[in-house]
């Protein structure tokens, strides 16, 4: 008779911690693709973000080096990722993200009828975008101009309800587009966002079974309902595959928190003790996003503060011992910036240094000199 393993919080929070380079920072020189790779994605919906999560895991990077990955290296790509999110991923693993994003099957439109594209019309919006941008980058207005003229005015009707304005109605499949890779981020035209078509990519065997476990080497262990939460795909399409999976022999049952969860198969090596230090993660880092059970993650007074309505991501957090611990934000003046933390709890006085020297990090990240101020965050979600 096969024993479960039995996995804790603690050694769950402290494996993904050293995975993602909270736990060691990784060396100065390592690759910014690799720290990237090893988080399944920045978050970048904004950039400074995005430039912080992943500064804050390499020793001696600013946000100079991942701008120079991002456009002149291009080692990494501004793209759509999970959730239909802006994130960078390591342009050699976009082929893998390609494959198994468009795998997942879509959801029901939260438009109207007469708002919403069909599944006709959101394929020629998309083979449209690849044309468009084939060898170009394009603003979004010139961009909608060239969608209209390969598929027809339809696809332009300023219809789609977003941020108190109203936007043509191909951009309700502009995240599909960046699944399929036929769209990705380019430089700033000024302050105009562009696009572009990142390379064409070989088609990857075993896409979904590669992708679940890197997501599990990562976050694991992990149920199907936390990756669809992850990757924001239904709840029963997960289960299903996760099924297919362990039969197959690619994932394997565990014990975790009581709850059956899943790990790579072969992979249930975890470290005896929990994480330690303090970390400053920007929002929606992808540690907080992905980690789960969020009750352990989030513990007490953290559930009600650090979480906008159970949604995590929205305040950056004070990471302490693998936990959420509190709050933070900067605010930048010229080169210096103001990092305002808001502990839930008392630090020990060796917590109270890392907190500083964390604060220069996140400083240096941003090529500011930070200042530390120990007291209330007064600004909500997104501020």
């Amino acid at each position: 008779m096969t024993t479960t393993v039995r996995i804790t919080w603690d050694a769950a929070s402290a494996r993904r911690a050293e995975r993602q380079f909270l736990a060691r920072p990784a060396g100065s020189g390592t690759p910014v693709a690799e720290v990237v790779g090893a988080m399944a994605g920045a978050h970048a919906q904004v950039l400074s973000a995005a430039e912080v999560s992943v500064g804050v895991r390499t020793a001696g990077l600013t946000r100079a080096d991942v701008r120079t990955a991002l456009w002149d290296d291009r080692s990494l790509i501004k793209t759509y990722g999970p959730r239909g999110t802006v994130h960078l991923l390591p342009a050699r693993e976009l082929p893998l993200w390609s494959a198994a994003l468009t795998a997942v099957p879509a959801g029901p439109s939260p438009f109207p009828p007469d708002v919403r594209l069909t599944e006709e019309q959101a394929g020629q919006v998309v083979t449209a975008i690849g044309e468009a941008l084939d060898g170009r980058c394009l603003t979004l207005d010139e961009l909608t101009e060239e969608i209209v003229a390969r598929t027809g005015p339809w696809a332009g009707d300023r219809v789609m309800p977003a941020f108190q304005d109203l936007w043509p109605r191909w951009r309700q499949v502009m995240h599909r587009a960046g699944w399929a890779g036929t769209l990705c981020f380019g430089p700033n035209r000024g302050r105009k966002a562009t696009y572009t078509r990142p390379p064409r990519a070989e088609s990857v065997a075993d896409a979904l079974g590669t992708f679940v476990r890197r997501y599990l080497h990562a976050y694991g262990p992990a149920t199907p309902q936390h990756f669809a939460k992850w990757l924001g795909a239904p709840p029963g399409w997960a289960t299903t595959l996760f099924g297919e999976l362990a039969a197959a022999g690619r994932i394997e049952e565990v014990g975790f928190e009581r709850t059956p969860a899943w790990v790579a198969a072969g992979d249930t090596d975890f470290p005896d003790g929990p994480a330690r230090g303090v970390r400053l993660l920007p929002y929606f880092d992808a540690y907080v996003i992905a980690g789960q059970p969020r009750e352990r993650l989030f513990p007490g007074e953290a559930y009600r503060r650090a979480l906008a309505g159970g949604q995590a991501g929205n305040y950056p957090v004070l990471l302490v011992d693998g936990v959420a611990a509190g709050v933070w934000h900067q605010r930048r003046r010229g080169r210096r910036t103001t990092v305002t933390v808001e502990p839930l709890g008392r630090l020990t006085a060796r917590q109270e240094r890392e907190l500083g020297e964390q604060a220069e990090r996140v400083g240096a990240v941003l090529e500011a000199t930070a200042e530390l101020v120990v007291g209330e965050v007064t600004v909500g979600p997104h501020a």
